[in-house]
């Protein structure tokens, strides 16, 4: 296989269906994906293909797009360590992604979860095509780069699975070598952030009122929230998760803004009331979103930079995505352009 990767290659992405990333977000994938950086040839993309599938308004999309970028930007994905691009600016997902739907069972694709979920709230009629094969354009683009690794939560562990069967599936009929089977990359050490209000729900992007905050939340909104979060019976503030949901997700935030241990917040908080945490954790996450959205605006601010960081990296990305294409036009039958022209 050509031009492999001297060190494993890994891949990621969010969509910009919101104008803003989640304080959970960061904490499980985008800090993640720094560390990442370091010991990865690491490929992360802002998936606006993906984010059609949900009929997003265009002007939003445009913005939301470059909010996202400057998000990850912001939280410390640096484009002369990774490659950082739009899905949209490569071609080559969308093509690969007709062929591995012509080799995807009707019934491979309604069984994921996600599309019954999605599907069952606005009927089977209300449902797009897209929203169907959305799990073959995510096999698209993780086999389009030859990814070793693929950071997964518990909810991407199905599209995964799909995208494994899909590349061993292909290897057998087409050789061996036609797909790098991904595996998937699980940090047990990643902090889990949930919801303020229902600490027991992951917090997510797609969630809206006062359980989430928001990265671009204004910071005296985010403290508001954090000060106004569900804790627990009792009065010790202690991690247990099963016990004291509302006061361990707490611990976990301070846990991350701060890089003390779980242990030595227990202690220091001995004897101290909820209140006491809420307001000192208030207080960090609403410095963290100054600093964090002034870096936002500083990119926001200067377009023709996140243009030449979005050339660059679309001019890397697409130079590999291009190789493994024309390998795998070559495997299944078609020509390439110009072949047999005199």
């Amino acid at each position: 296989m050509t031009s492999q990767p001297t060190r494993q290659r890994i891949l990621s992405g969010m969509q910009p269906t919101n104008d803003s990333l989640s304080i959970g977000n960061y904490i499980g994938a985008m800090t993640q994906w720094v560390a990442l950086q370091e010991n990865y040839d690491a490929f992360y993309m802002v998936v606006d293909l993906h984010a059609l599938t949900v009929n997003p308004d265009p002007e939003k999309l445009k913005t939301r797009t470059r909010s996202t970028l400057a998000q990850y930007l912001a939280g410390g994905v640096d484009p002369s360590r990774s490659t950082l691009f739009l899905q949209s600016h490569v071609p080559a997902h969308a093509e690969l992604a007709w062929i591995l739907s012509c080799n995807t069972g009707f019934g491979e694709l309604g069984r994921m979860t996600q599309f019954k979920d999605k599907s069952a709230k606005q009927g089977i009629e209300g449902a797009s095509a897209g929203l169907f094969t959305y799990p073959v354009l995510m096999a698209a683009d993780i086999l389009l780069y030859d990814s070793a690794l693929v950071p997964v939560g518990e909810d991407q562990r199905q599209h995964l699975e799909l995208t494994r069967n899909l590349a061993e599936r292909m290897n057998s009929r087409f050789g061996e070598d036609t797909f790098v089977v991904p595996e998937p990359h699980i940090v047990k050490a990643v902090a889990k952030v949930y919801d303020l209000q229902q600490p027991t729900a992951k917090m997510s992007k797609s969630e809206v009122g006062k359980g989430t905050i928001w990265l671009m939340d204004p910071p005296k909104v985010a403290a508001k929230k954090i000060k106004s979060a569900v804790t627990d019976a009792g009065t010790e503030i202690r991690f247990d998760r099963e016990e004291k949901p509302g006061v361990s997700n707490l611990l976990t935030m301070y846990s991350v803004f701060t890089g003390q241990t779980i242990e030595q917040l227990e202690q220091e908080y001995a004897g101290k009331q909820y209140g006491h945490l809420k307001v000192d954790l208030a207080e960090i996450v609403a410095d963290f979103l100054t600093q964090f959205q002034g870096e936002v605006h500083r990119y926001l601010d200067d377009p023709a930079e996140l243009d030449r960081i979005l050339a660059t990296g679309a001019a890397k990305a697409q130079a590999v995505a291009q190789e493994t294409l024309a390998r795998v036009y070559d495997r299944v039958g078609l020509l390439a352009p110009g072949h047999g022209v005199a």
